[in-house]
């Protein structure tokens, strides 16, 4: 993720910048999922960054709501682990069609044959989850993320070797920045569908709440993805969650609306369909009733 913020122009001078928690920095992973967005020939991307240890498969599986494709990161030389195959799984029942990016290509053991044979391990571990037609063409791509370059084409030099090109200095001396990721960010431009139609930002507000944290000062923060509709400061909504017995809901105001760009926090004034925002206002609902009566098409959002 560094790397596509950094070609983006979110340059940081901290390596696994989104990953701020203090537990994830003393181990070195990624524990909690991160939102972000950034902009592609122009293009406005929403990202959500992972975890990609065994242990925390259910924070995967909590955010696939909020995105319409996937970027399945797999290291050329180990190959898929253990908790793929379950990431995978919960990513196909969702309908997401995946990219396929084999990551450190530049290790000694990411021979071609190596990389060949991760590719066709993947293609089975697909087939075998009953991915459609559509998913299984997936795009492939190779990476070395630590030097900061993406290939459509596993790169071959002349003893039939994986060659990896140094790709900074060539940008460099051409004038350009983090060139090496294009690849992959215009893959994603073309693979991912758009998050909706002008349709759904006349619909009534819908918001699929994935995160929640509270803010000593403002109170619980609430970010997700905006199914429909649109929400401004002020805006009065109704909060939905699921007991046994049926939803049960309560109206709440909206006080504040942000977002992340890059690495910076944007506070806005509105938000519409598309949009993975984070909102304050929805805490403790009043009037809270059992099987509220709301607008058919946000109660069928809310259903999926």
């Amino acid at each position: 993720m560094d790397r596509l913020l950094a070609a983006c122009g979110h340059a940081s001078s901290e390596d696994r910048a989104m990953d701020s928690h203090s537990l994830e920095r003393e181990r070195g992973i990624t524990i909690l999922a991160k939102v972000t967005s950034f902009t592609w020939g122009g293009f406005h991307i929403n990202a959500v960054d992972t975890p990609g240890h065994a242990d925390f498969g259910g924070e995967v599986e909590r955010v696939l709501g909020l995105v319409d494709g996937c970027v399945l990161l797999v290291d050329a030389a180990e190959g898929p682990l253990a908790q793929t195959k379950y990431v995978v799984a919960k990513a196909l029942e969702r309908g997401l069609r995946p990219i396929v990016l084999l990551n450190k290509v530049d290790r000694p053991a990411a021979t071609p044959e190596r990389c060949a044979a991760v590719a066709n391990s993947l293609l089975d571990l697909f087939v075998s989850l009953g991915a459609s037609d559509e998913q299984l063409d997936f795009p492939l791509l190779y990476a070395s993320a630590k030097q900061g370059w993406a290939s459509r084409t596993l790169p071959i030099g002349p003893e039939g070797e994986v060659r990896v090109p140094d790709v900074r200095e060539d940008a460099a001396a051409r004038g350009l920045r983090q060139e090496g990721m294009a690849p992959l960010l215009d893959t994603i431009v073309a693979h991912v569908p758009a998050p909706g139609t002008a349709a759904d930002l006349e619909g009534p507000f819908a918001m699929r709440v994935a995160m929640i944290e509270r803010d000593p000062y403002i109170g619980r923060i609430s970010t997700g993805r905006i199914e429909s509709g649109r929400v401004r400061i002020g805006d009065k909504v109704w909060v939905l969650s699921h007991e046994a017995g049926g939803p049960v809901g309560g109206e709440a105001r909206i006080t504040r609306i942000s977002k992340r760009a890059g690495m910076s926090k944007i506070q806005l004034d509105e938000a519409v369909a598309g949009d993975i925002v984070s909102v304050a206002g929805p805490g403790e609902c009043r009037g809270r009733r059992r099987n509220p009566r709301v607008h058919e098409r946000t109660h069928e959002r809310w259903r999926r």
